[in-house]
């Protein structure tokens, strides 16, 4: 990869998530002479939407140098006030959790489909309220002064309506990027929705793994999608169905773009990445070697080679 993408499309996946795609990114920069921070447009998901907020600032992707100064210094990612949170809240929430997960795993196949959002709204109308919040990772967020510039664009789902809603896009909700961003990682049997405005909002990733469509991209618009959630192992069968649901919505989008005439690369982790990732993407402890191999694998990815399609 030897020219930056115009549009670059952050999918969810975590603490791990968020390390590897920094790494990715790194490594892209280094071996690639490219600065992605010049991208026309930065769509984020979830952990993707901290990467994208955090490119849009204008900082530069986390590499393994920055161990001992930034990643390893307690509380310096905003993805650690992520996975902090999510750990205490899984614990508590224990099998509700994963019974509510299965639940939803299956809809980003049917995202677009007749009824598909009010089927969605149902769903997350029936769930406990929460009380867990990301107010740390919302005030690490808004520490980074990051702005919606007509760069940056952040998914999340009307908890209402079932619907997405692409924040910094032209006509979406007034929102700042801390609000945003929080909102798109919030995951709805974890934590309280967030209210902007009105309407109430969680996890981008209830309606797809990347919201890969979501990219402004015409013909001939580059565009490089990172998925991390395509990485998870297959000996838990919930597990299975998030990594089947992940590649095959990802695959319907890129259609929908090459359809536009875009061009469409999709990076998902390789295998020494998701050995080190595992099945707990919320496992801050394993985020140094995550970043590593990620930043190893965009290496890879900018000289032509890396696990893509």
């Amino acid at each position: 990869m030897r020219s930056r993408p115009d549009v670059l499309v952050l999918g969810g996946g975590g603490v791990l998530g968020e390390a590897w795609m920094m790494g990715v990114l790194a490594g892209i920069e280094d071996a690639g002479e490219v600065d992605l921070r010049d991208c026309e447009t930065f769509v984020g998901t979830s952990a993707g939407a901290i990467v994208a907020a955090h490119l849009a600032s204008g900082r530069s992707p986390l590499r393994p140098s920055h161990v001992n100064t930034e990643l390893g210094r307690a509380g310096a990612a905003p993805s650690r006030g992520l996975g902090v949170a999510a750990v205490a809240a899984a614990r508590r929430a224990g099998q509700a959790a994963v019974a509510a997960s299965a639940q939803f795993a299956p809809l980003a196949l049917g995202a677009a489909a007749p009824g598909g959002a009010m089927v969605r709204a149902v769903l997350l109308r029936g769930l406990s309220r929460p009380p867990d919040t990301l107010d740390e990772l919302h005030r690490r967020v808004a520490d980074s002064d990051a702005r919606f510039d007509g760069r940056l664009r952040v998914a999340a789902v009307d908890r209402g309506t079932g619907r997405r809603v692409v924040f910094g896009s032209p006509r979406s909700p007034r929102a700042s990027v801390a609000d945003a961003v929080t909102a798109s990682c919030t995951v709805p049997w974890l934590f309280a929705p967030v209210r902007i405005g009105e309407r109430e909002y969680v996890d981008g990733g209830v309606w797809s793994p990347t919201n890969l469509d979501a990219a402004p991209a015409g013909r001939g618009t580059q565009v490089l999608c990172l998925n991390p959630s395509a990485s998870l192992g297959t000996d838990h069968a919930l597990l299975a169905v998030v990594r089947r649901v992940s590649r095959s919505a990802v695959a319907i989008e890129s259609l929908a773009l090459r359809r536009r005439g875009a061009r469409a690369r999709v990076i998902a982790p390789n295998a020494e990445c998701a050995e080190a990732m595992g099945t707990n993407f919320m496992d801050s402890e394993a985020r140094v070697p995550v970043l590593a191999a990620g930043y190893r694998q965009g290496l890879v990815v900018a000289a032509g080679g890396g696990r893509g399609h």
